[in-house]
């Protein structure tokens, strides 16, 4: 069985600390892999944040019900949230800036945006 990468972390540090931010849609649970059948996608993003992790990056995921300051604290973020609502989520963002918006990235854009190539 994968591993679920955590949703929800201990660590205190704000928003724009991760290498790696997500910036969910709502959710029934914390990673969004729960109920009778799971949504390829979010397991898709799942074994991304775990593959990303062990090559050491920081991955940090947020959602708006639980999470609120996070989505606060990112002016960029917030913006898109303001004019697309709901649609623009989920965010991806890499290294302080927008990767993606409305859909999870690929495990290649991410790294992509982590070497500083255009994905």
């Amino acid at each position: 069985m994968t591993d679920i990468a955590p949703l929800i972390t201990t660590d205190t540090r704000e928003a724009g600390s991760a290498a790696i931010e997500l910036f969910d849609p709502p959710m029934c649970c914390p990673t969004g892999l729960c109920g009778p059948t799971l949504d390829q996608t979010l397991l898709d993003v799942n074994e991304m944040i775990l593959a990303l992790q062990a090559e050491g990056a920081t991955v940090e995921r947020y959602q708006m019900t639980s999470q609120p300051q996070a989505f606060l604290n990112n002016a960029a973020v917030m913006r898109l949230v303001r004019e697309k609502q709901l649609a623009a989520l989920p965010i991806t963002v890499a290294l302080g800036r927008v990767l993606k918006v409305g859909a999870y990235p690929t495990l290649a854009e991410v790294k992509a945006a982590l070497n500083g190539a255009a994905a």
